[in-house]
């Protein structure tokens, strides 16, 4: 089949036509999920084309979550229920929105820290940013995170607080202490694709439970306990990535008074509660002796400033910061510091705010451009879930979209096995560098939606 691609000399790179060209095969069921693809020294002779060109298509298909390439094995279409897609940065290409990826909507981080960096020398704690430190984070962090976190956890001690690079790495941390090989751990059935990623890597099965428009719902959850006596629970009860639901009160109520009866641990991954508008009560706030809050700066602030917070029950914490100690002995100081320093001249606050009125004013964009489709988002969220209408699929539709210039990502790559794959996709509202940028891309994703072709070929 590859011997019938024919690239064009058009602007779009070779290598980026080479991905679109195979990712239009997998959206139309040509490749399906477990085909083993060519070597690709084979594709690029069949093709025409140098093999640096197919390398940089397959790192783009990996990165898009399309194929996942394994030591020894090769090249395989991937499972949606198994692959995620995982950038670190939007595509900066020319004429390219990349809305698939969470970034800040403003530069406020920058201008604080632009003042912030020459006054460091001149704090007392600076001459520490040289040694090392305890696993579980400075004391001054520590005792700045537990302030920062009081309103959303009560009055967190110090002590109770373990600095993480990051939420991600706190969630590493937490499972590895936690859980066993083999041990079940249970999510939504559309969720942060992260989670995933960390249980295959710590070899955890991870188990969905049925949602609906209030997220997860307590009776499956209850029947799911009963029948997998699972280790955890991972739960994203704000703005949750990727649909932006937010559990009201009575459903947290529910759900953790059915993990206390099955002994389940609470994972409570709160990392967009800053942005959210009066939240409900935190799980960690009424039952701290089942619940693991972790939280961070990335979603809020900056993905930039990597630090982390898990606020843990006593008799985890010394398990938690061991897991810390043996894969990266302890956080960076200097973020550390900086983080610090912005929690307590309120800063991190002024920031966040900013965060918000820019959120705000692209959701309403977003809003009026797909007005008269199923939207689920919230004024404050980096993010909303677009169902998508009859033909499209998720994977489809990204790829029709990334052909068109707008990146988004597909309600596959969320999906906790197959049974149920979401047609949708997550259009993040920060990525665009501008609210006009951001109007471009969502008008042509709303002449795809009213179209409604599936434009997929073989040729560019």
């Amino acid at each position: 089949m590859f011997q019938r691609i024919e690239i064009s000399q058009g602007d779009l790179p070779i290598y980026q036509q080479l991905a679109e060209v195979i990712a239009g095969k997998i959206a139309s069921g040509e490749l399906v999920p477990g085909d083993r693809l060519p070597p690709q020294r084979d594709i690029a002779r069949m093709a025409g084309v140098n093999l640096t060109t197919v390398t940089r298509a397959f790192a783009t298909l990996q990165q898009r979550g399309l194929v996942e390439s394994r030591p020894g094995r090769g090249s395989i279409v991937a499972r949606p229920a198994t692959t995620a897609s995982f950038k670190s940065s939007p595509s900066e290409a020319p004429g390219f929105t990349d809305l698939s990826v969470n970034r800040p909507a403003t530069p406020a981080y920058l201008g604080v820290l632009a003042k912030l960096l020459p006054q460091l020398p001149a704090d007392p704690r600076y001459s520490a940013l040289q040694d090392f430190h305890a696993p579980e984070g400075p004391d001054w962090a520590r005792e700045a995170l537990a302030q920062w976190l009081a309103p959303a956890v009560g009055a967190a001690e110090p002590a109770r607080v373990m600095v993480t690079n990051g939420a991600q790495h706190g969630l590493a941390c937490v499972l590895g202490a936690i859980a066993r090989p083999g041990e079940t751990v249970l999510a939504d059935a559309v969720t942060y694709q992260g989670i995933g990623a960390l249980c295959r890597s710590l070899e955890l099965p991870l188990k969905a439970v049925a949602m609906d428009a209030g997220g997860m719902r307590p009776d499956v959850f209850e029947a799911v306990c009963a029948t997998q006596a699972p280790r955890a629970v991972f739960l994203v009860p704000n703005l949750h990535n990727p649909t932006a639901i937010t559990l009201d009160a009575g459903r947290r109520r529910a759900i953790a008074e059915i993990a206390r009866r099955h002994a389940v641990t609470i994972i409570e991954d709160d990392v967009y509660r800053p942005l959210a508008d009066d939240p409900p009560p935190t799980f960690v706030s009424s039952d701290p002796d089942i619940t693991i809050h972790v939280s961070g700066f990335s979603k809020c602030v900056a993905p930039g400033l990597r630090l982390g917070a898990v606020v843990a029950p006593p008799r985890l914490l010394d398990d938690i910061a061991a897991m810390l100690r043996i894969n990266c002995w302890s956080t960076g100081a200097l973020t550390n510091l900086v983080a610090t320093r912005m929690i307590e001249d309120g800063s991190v606050d002024s920031v966040i705010a900013e965060q918000k009125a820019e959120l705000r004013l692209r959701q309403a964009i977003i809003a009026e451009v797909l007005a008269g489709y199923e939207l689920t988002a919230s004024p404050t969220s980096t993010h909303a879930w677009l169902s998508l209408p009859e033909p499209w699929h998720g994977n489809a539709f990204a790829s029709a979209a990334q052909r068109a210039g707008v990146g988004v990502l597909p309600g596959e790559a969320f999906a906790i096995g197959r049974d149920l794959l979401p047609h949708a996709v997550r259009i993040n509202a920060g990525a665009a560098r501008s609210r006009e940028e951001l109007r471009r891309a969502l008008e042509i994703l709303h002449s795809l939606l009213v179209d409604g072709h599936l434009h997929v070929d073989a040729k560019v």
